[in-house]
C-alpha cells in the first residue's frame, strides 16, 4: 500500500478481504476488475479500495485548549463496556514537524533506546558465537568418547574397530611429535615396514612378545604399546572431565544469552514504538509546532446463535445447524489527531482537532485471522518484527544441539528408549496408541475465504445489525455525555 500508512487502511483491508459486502462499486463489472486485481497484488487493489459500510459517523472535537486523551479514553472504556473487555488496538502512529520540540525530545529517548539496545546486542553477539564454538567442541569430544566407548564394548568386533580407532588417533596426534622416531617414520623412513601393521594388531605387551617379529622391533614396539594403553586411560578419564566441564559452561551461556535477549527486547521494542511515521501530511509543516496521532482499535462480539433462537431473531430449524465459523459484530473506531505539543513538566500535552470516525462490521473468524495477518505483512509492525528476529530466533539454529547437550544422560536414555518402544510394536502405531506427543501444528496462513452459506448469510445479517446498533451508540452516548446535539435513535 505505499510507503505511509494511515488508519484508513485498516477498513480499506476490511473491504479487500470481503469485497462483495464491504468494498463500494456502482456496477457489477467494478467490482469484477477489482476482485481480479485482488488475486494479482492484494495491497494494490486494498489502496484502491473504496470502502461501503452500513453504519458509519463522524465525530469531530476541534479544541486547542483540551487534550486528546480524554476524548480516547472516554472512547476505549465505553467500548469495553460495549464489547465485554474485546477491544484491542490495531494502530498506533504518529508524526511531529521536524521544528518542534517534540520531535527533538522523541527523537533523543528513540536514539537512547536504540543505543541501549545496541550495547546488549553486541554482547549478546559475542554469546552466540562462543556457543557455536562450544557446540562444536562437544560435538568432537562425543565423538571421540564414541570411540572409547566402542574399544570397551562387550561385542568384540566392535571393540577391535574402536582398539584400531584409538591407536590411528593416538599416532596421528601423540607419537607423530617424536618426528623420525615415530612410528609411521619409521615405518617410511628407516625401512621398519612391520611395525606399523604390528602395533595395528597389538592388543598389549604380551601379544607383542608373541608376534612373529625381529628383537629390534620388539624392542621398539613394545614401550610404544605400553605408552597407548596408559594414553588411552588417562585421555578417556581427562576427555569425559572436559566434556562435563564444557557442557557446564554450555549451559552456563545459554542462561546468559537468555538473560541478555530478555533484557533487550523492551529496548528493542520502544525503540521501533519511538520511530515517527513518514507521513506526506500537509498539516505537517516543518516550521510549526505540530504532530499528527493515528490511532486504531477495534472492538468484537461473538454471536450466540442459540441465545438468538432463544431471542426468536433466528428460526429454530437453525438450532441443530452446525457452524464451521463464528461471526463477529465489530466496530473499528479510527482516530486522527492534529494537535500542538505544549510541554508540561517532564511530558507533553496536546490540545488541537480530535477526528474520530465509527464504523460498524460483521466478520467471521477466518476474515478478523485475515485482517491481522496483512496487518502484520505490511510494514506497520516491520520494526517489531525485526526486533522479534534479533532476539527470539537468536539460538533457532542451535535449537536442536542445544537441547540435546543440555538434557541430562538419563533424560536422553528414557527418549531412546520410548523411540525403541515405539517402533517395536507395530500395532501401537498403526492404532494410535503410542506414547508419541503431538508436534505443534504451524498456523496456516489464510489465503481465500470461502462465501457464505444460507445459514451464515442469516447469522451475518444479525451480526451486522448488532454491530450498526452498538456503532451508534457508542456515537450517539459520546454526544449526549458532552452536550452535543443528537437526535432519537433509529434502532429503538
Amino acid at each position: 500500500m505505499g510507503e505511509e500508512k494511515n488508519t484508513d487502511d485498516v477498513s480499506k483491508i476490511i473491504a479487500a478481504i470481503n469485497p462483495d459486502k464491504y468494498y463500494d462499486y456502482d456496477v457489477k463489472s467494478r467490482l469484477d476488475e477489482f476482485k481480479k486485481l485482488l488475486k494479482e497484488d492484494f495491497w494494490q487493489a486494498a489502496d484502491k479500495a473504496k470502502v461501503k459500510c452500513p453504519e458509519e459517523h463522524m465525530l469531530v472535537y476541534d479544541s486547542s485548549s483540551e487534550t486528546l486523551e480524554p476524548v480516547y479514553f472516554w472512547i476505549l472504556d465505553k467500548m469495553n463496556e460495549f464489547f465485554k473487555n474485546k477491544v484491542e488496538k490495531l494502530v498506533d502512529n504518529f508524526s511531529s514537524s521536524a521544528g518542534s520540540g517534540h520531535f527533538a525530545e522523541m527523537g533523543a529517548r528513540a536514539t537512547k533506546m536504540q543505543e541501549e539496545a545496541m550495547k546488549i546486542m553486541q554482547t549478546a553477539g559475542i554469546l552466540v558465537k562462543s556457543l557455536v564454538n562450544i557446540v562444536y567442541d562437544l560435538k568432537e569430544f562425543e565423538l571421540r568418547l564414541s570411540q572409547y566407548g566402542a574399544a570397551n564394548d562387550k561385542d568384540k568386533n566392535k571393540a577391535e574397530a574402536g582398539l584400531l580407532a584409538l591407536k590411528q588417533i593416538w599416532m596421528d596426534n601423540v607419537d607423530i611429535k617424536r618426528g623420525r622416531g615415530s612410528i609411521n617414520m619409521l615405518a617410511q623412513d628407516l625401512q621398519f615396514v612391520t611395525i606399523r601393521d604390528a602395533f595395528m594388531i597389538a592388543k598389549s605387551v604380551r601379544d607383542v612378545k608373541d608376534l612373529d617379529l625381529n628383537d629390534r622391533v620388539k624392542r621398539i614396539l613394545e614401550p610404544r604399546i605400553h605408552e597407548f594403553f596408559q594414553w588411552k586411560e588417562l585421555s578417556e578419564k581427562e576427555l569425559k572431565k572436559r566434556y562435563e566441564i564444557e557442557k557446564s559452561y554450555l549451559k552456563s551461556q545459554v542462561n546468559s544469552l537468555k538473560m541478555y535477549t530478555r533484557w533487550v527486547r523492551p529496548y528493542l521494542k520502544a525503540a521501533a514504538q519511538l520511530e515517527m511515521k513518514d507521513m506526506k501530511n500537509p498539516a505537517l509543516v516543518t516550521a510549526f509546532n505540530t504532530m499528527i496521532l493515528q490511532l486504531s482499535i477495534l472492538g468484537t462480539n461473538e454471536i450466540d446463535v442459540n441465545q438468538e433462537i432463544v431471542d426468536k431473531t433466528m428460526p429454530q430449524s437453525f438450532r441443530n445447524k452446525k457452524m464451521k465459523r463464528k461471526y463477529y459484530s465489530c466496530v473499528l473506531v479510527d482516530v486522527y489527531f492534529r494537535g500542538i505539543p505544549q510541554r508540561a513538566g517532564q511530558n507533553y500535552v496536546f490540545g488541537g482537532r480530535a477526528e474520530a470516525k465509527f464504523r460498524a462490521f460483521a466478520l467471521n473468524d477466518e476474515e478478523i485471522k485475515m485482517l491481522h495477518q496483512k496487518l502484520a505483512e505490511s510494514d506497520m509492525n516491520e520494526a517489531l518484527k525485526l526486533a522479534e528476529g534479533m532476539t527470539s530466533e537468536s539460538l533457532e539454529q542451535l535449537k536442536d544441539d542445544l537441547e540435546y547437550f543440555l538434557k541430562k544422560p538419563e533424560e536422553r536414555k528414557k527418549e531412546e528408549d520410548e523411540k525403541k518402544s515405539e517402533d517395536v510394536n507395530p500395532f501401537a502405531a498403526l492404532f494410535g496408541f503410542g506414547n508419541k506427543k503431538e508436534e505443534k501444528k504451524e498456523e496456516k496462513k489464510i489465503e481465500k475465504i470461502k462465501p457464505d452459506d444460507f445459514v451464515e448469510k442469516t447469522v451475518r445479517e444479525i451480526a451486522q445489525k448488532k454491530a450498526n446498533k452498538n456503532c451508534y451508540d457508542v456515537f450517539d452516548i459520546y454526544k449526549k455525555a458532552h452536550d452535543m446535539a443528537s437526535h432519537p435513535s433509529p434502532f429503538d
